[in-house]
C-alpha cells in the first residue's frame, strides 16, 4: 500500500494539502458569500476545478522529493542523513505552505481575488511590502504562529508514523519508479495542459476566482505577466471609452479608417517629405536631472548639455514606467502601458503595429542593437518577432519564439570592455557604425533602435576614459555614458551618410525608480533629443508629453504621410492638449499640468494635485472628464491589445 511504503510522507503530505486547500477554498466563500452568489451547481464547479488545480499544486510541491525516493538506495533509507533531510525539507515545505495560505487570505482581503500579477509584483517591491506587513500584522507573533502550526503539523505526522512508515519501508525500484513517474507526469501534465484560465468562464468573477488555487495562480500570473483590467479597474461602457479615445485623437490631419472599437488612422502632411535614416540611442536609466539643462551641477554631461543646445530638446517629457522594457514598450508601440508587465515580455506580443511598421512601408531596414544577451526579457524574441533583425552579444532563443528578424552576434575581436550587463556603450555604438557603413554602400536607409547598458549598476566601463574611476558609482556612469555618445557623434560626423541620418537620444526610465510601487512624478522625468534634422536647430519643446509622443512629432517633422496605430501624437500641432502617461505596474496614472489621475487596483480613481518644485501631492476631488479620459485611455489600449487591435 502506497501509504505504507517509502512513499508514505509524500502520499499523506498531499491528502494534508488538498484537505488545507478545501478549508482554505470554503473559508474564502463564506467570506464573500453574497458576492459569489453560489448555487448547488456553481459550487461543485468551484470545488471540483479547485480540487484539481491543488492536485496539480500538490504534485509539484512533491516533484523534487518523487524523485529523491526513487533514486535513494534501499541501504540509507534507514539512515540518518535520510531522517534529517526528510525531516527539514518536510518542515521548510510546510512552513512555506502555511505562509502562503496565510498569504491568500491577506490578498483576498485586500483585492478579493486569488494571487494574481499584483502579488508577483510584491517580489520587486520586497523592502516597501515587508514593511507594509510588519505595520499591518504583528509580525512576531506572526512568524511564531506559523512556526507552531508547521511543528504541530510535523507532530501530527511523526505520532501517526507516517514517518517510521517510509524510513523502514523496502519499496521495489519498479513500485518506486511507477510512482515517482505517476508524480512527474501528473504534474507535467497538469502544468502543461491545465492553464488558469480555465477557471475563467461566464460565471460570476468570485466564482471563477474560488475556482482556481493561490499557489497556481500565482505562478500563472508570474508567465502571463498581466493584470485583468476588466477584473480590478474602473471601466466605462465599451463604446463611451472608444469614443472619448477617438476624440482625444482626433486632429485636423487625421482620419480615421476603421469604425467602432478601432483607433487606426491616416495621418496627412502635405510638406517637403524628408526621408532620413534614424538612430535611435535609447539610454540606459538617465534621468533629465543628469543633465546641468535640468539643474545638475556635477558637469557630469557635457556633450548631452552641448547638444541640447544645438538640437530639438524635449524638456518636458515623461516616461510610462519605471523598466527598461516600459521604455521599449513606450517608444515602438506608442501606447499607454497596460497594467502588469510590459508587452514586451507577454506572449502574442509578434505581429505587432510597431514604429518599425511605419519605417517598413517607407522602405527602410529596421535593426535593434543591444551590448548585452537580448534574451533577456524577451527583448530578442519581441524585436525579432516584429520584423527588426537583432545585432546583441547573446545568442539564445527559446523554442517557440516567433523569430522572423535576421540575427547577428557582435564579434569578440570588437569588444574591448564588458561586464554582467554586455560590452560598453562605445564598443556597441562601433557596432551600429558598421552597420550603417554597410546599410549605406547598399542604398538601403535604416531605422536603428539601440539600446545601451553602460548606465547601470555595477557602474563599470574602460578605464581612462573619463576622470571618475570606473566602478565608482552612478556619476561615473553617467559621465562614461555622455562621453561614449561623443565618441559616437565624432566617428559619424566623417561618414557619408551622416547628414542624411537624425540621432535621438532618449531615456527609457528614470535611475532609481524600478521598485517603486507609488508613482512619484519626478522619477519619470527623462530628458530626449533629436539631433541633425534638416532646417531644425536649437528648438525647445516644452509641452508636457510622454515617450509615445515622440515619434509622432518626428513624423511630423519630417511631413511623412502614414497609417497610425497608436496613442502617440505630434506635440507641435496647435490643438495638442498636454498630458503624459505615468505607471508603475499596477497604478495606472494620467497626469494633466499639475492634476495626476491615479487608477488603481479595487476600481479605485484618485485626483492629486502634484507640486513641481517640491514633487509632493496631495488628493482633491476628482474631476470626472480627466477621471473618464484616464479610465478612457488604457481600457481601450488593454482591449486593443487582448482583442488584436494592435496587430499590423
Amino acid at each position: 500500500m502506497i501509504q505504507k511504503s517509502r512513499y508514505s510522507v509524500l502520499f499523506h503530505f498531499i491528502l494534508f494539502f488538498l484537505v488545507i486547500s478545501f478549508i482554505t477554498r470554503t473559508v474564502l466563500l463564506a467570506w464573500s458569500f453574497h458576492k459569489a452568489d453560489p448555487g448547488i451547481l456553481s459550487c461543485l464547479r468551484m470545488f471540483g476545478q479547485g480540487l484539481i488545480f491543488d492536485t496539480i499544486v500538490a504534485l509539484c510541491f512533491c516533484a523534487v522529493y518523487a524523485i529523491y525516493l526513487l533514486v535513494l538506495p534501499q541501504r540509507w533509507n534507514t539512515s540518518r542523513v535520510n531522517k534529517i533531510i526528510t525531516c527539514a525539507g518536510f518542515f521548510l515545505t510546510v512552513l512555506i505552505i502555511m505562509f502562503s495560505f496565510f498569504a491568500e487570505f491577506a490578498f483576498w482581503d485586500e483585492f478579493e481575488s486569488r494571487f494574481n500579477f499584483i502579488a508577483v509584483d510584491y517580489l520587486v517591491y520586497t523592502f516597501e511590502v515587508i514593511n507594509n506587513i510588519n505595520q499591518s500584522y504583528p509580525l512576531p507573533w506572526l512568524i511564531s504562529g506559523m512556526l507552531l502550526l508547521t511543528g504541530l503539523v510535523l507532530f501530527i505526522f511523526y505520532k501517526r508514523r507516517y514517518f517510521q512508515q517510509s524510513f523502514k519501508s523496502d519499496t521495489p525500484f519498479p513500485a518506486r519508479l511507477l510512482l515517482t513517474g505517476i508524480v512527474l507526469m501528473g504534474a507535467a501534465l497538469g502544468v502543461l495542459f491545465i492553464p488558469n484560465s480555465w477557471a475563467d468562464g461566464p460565471h460570476n468573477r468570485y466564482q471563477n476566482e474560488l475556482s482556481k488555487a493561490g499557489v497556481y495562480s500565482f505562478f500563472s500570473a508570474f508567465r502571463n505577466n498581466e493584470l485583468n483590467y476588466y477584473d480590478f479597474y474602473a471601466k466605462e461602457p465599451e463604446a463611451s471609452a472608444f469614443s472619448l479615445i477617438r476624440s482625444d485623437l482626433q486632429e485636423p490631419n487625421t482620419s480615421f479608417t476603421e469604425n467602432g472599437y478601432s483607433i487606426r488612422r491616416q495621418i496627412a502632411d502635405t510638406g517637403a517629405v524628408q526621408k532620413p535614416n534614424v538612430i535611435m540611442v535609447t539610454i540606459e536609466s538617465f534621468s533629465a536631472d543628469f543633465m546641468e539643462h535640468f539643474g545638475n551641477t556635477n558637469h557630469i554631461t557635457p556633450v548631452l548639455d552641448a547638444l541640447a543646445d544645438s538640437a530639438i530638446l524635449f524638456s518636458n517629457m515623461y516616461a510610462t514606467g519605471t523598466r527598461t522594457v516600459r521604455g521599449m514598450e513606450a517608444l515602438t508601440l506608442c501606447v499607454p502601458p497596460t497594467p502588469g508587465n510590459s508587452i514586451v515580455r507577454r506572449s502574442d506580443n509578434q505581429g505587432l503595429f510597431t514604429v518599425g511598421s511605419i519605417f517598413k512601408k517607407a522602405g527602410y531596414s529596421r535593426s535593434f542593437f543591444y551590448g548585452g544577451d537580448g534574451y533577456f526579457d524577451n527583448m530578442n524574441n519581441f524585436f525579432g518577432s516584429n520584423g527588426f533583425d537583432i545585432i546583441d552579444k547573446g545568442g539564445r532563443f527559446e523554442p517557440g519564439d516567433h523569430f522572423t528578424g535576421a540575427r547577428s552576434i557582435i564579434d569578440d575581436k570588437y569588444i574591448h570592455f564588458a561586464n554582467a550587463w554586455g560590452i560598453c556603450d562605445e564598443d556597441l555604438y562601433d557596432a551600429v557604425i558598421r552597420e550603417a557603413d554597410e546599410r549605406y554602400a547598399k542604398q538601403q536607409p535604416f531605422f536603428d533602435f539601440v539600446m545601451t547598458t553602460s548606465n547601470h549598476r555595477p557602474f563599470t566601463y574602460p578605464d581612462k576614459k573619463i576622470d571618475i574611476p570606473s566602478g565608482s558609482g552612478r556619476d561615473g556612469a553617467v559621465k562614461y555614458t555622455d562621453y561614449a555618445i561623443g565618441e559616437l557623434l565624432k566617428k559619424v560626423r566623417t561618414k557619408p551618410w551622416f547628414n542624411n541620418t537624425v540621432f535621438i537620444f532618449v531615456a527609457d526610465h528614470c535611475a532609481s525608480s524600478a521598485g517603486k510601487n507609488e508613482i512619484n512624478v519626478s522619477k519619470y522625468h527623462i530628458p530626449c533629443i533629436i539631433y541633425n534634422l534638416k532646417g531644425d536647430a536649437n528648438h525647445v519643446i516644452d509641452k508636457q508629453c510622454s515617450q509615445i509622443d515622440m515619434f509622432a512629432t518626428l513624423f511630423g517633422l519630417m511631413n511623412w504621410q502614414y497609417e497610425s496605430n497608436w496613442y502617440g501624437k505630434n506635440v507641435l500641432l496647435p490643438t495638442f492638449q498636454p498630458r503624459a502617461y505615468i505607471a508603475t505596474y499596477q497604478k495606472l496614472g494620467y497626469l494633466q499640468h499639475d492634476s495626476l489621475v491615479i487608477a488603481s487596483p479595487q476600481q479605485q480613481v484618485v485626483t492629486n494635485l502634484w507640486n513641481a518644485k517640491t514633487d509632493e501631492q496631495h488628493a482633491i476631488k476628482n474631476d470626472s472628464t480627466l477621471s473618464k479620459k484616464t479610465i478612457a485611455a488604457y481600457q481601450t489600449a488593454y482591449y486593443l491589445f487582448k482583442h488584436g487591435g494592435m496587430k499590423e
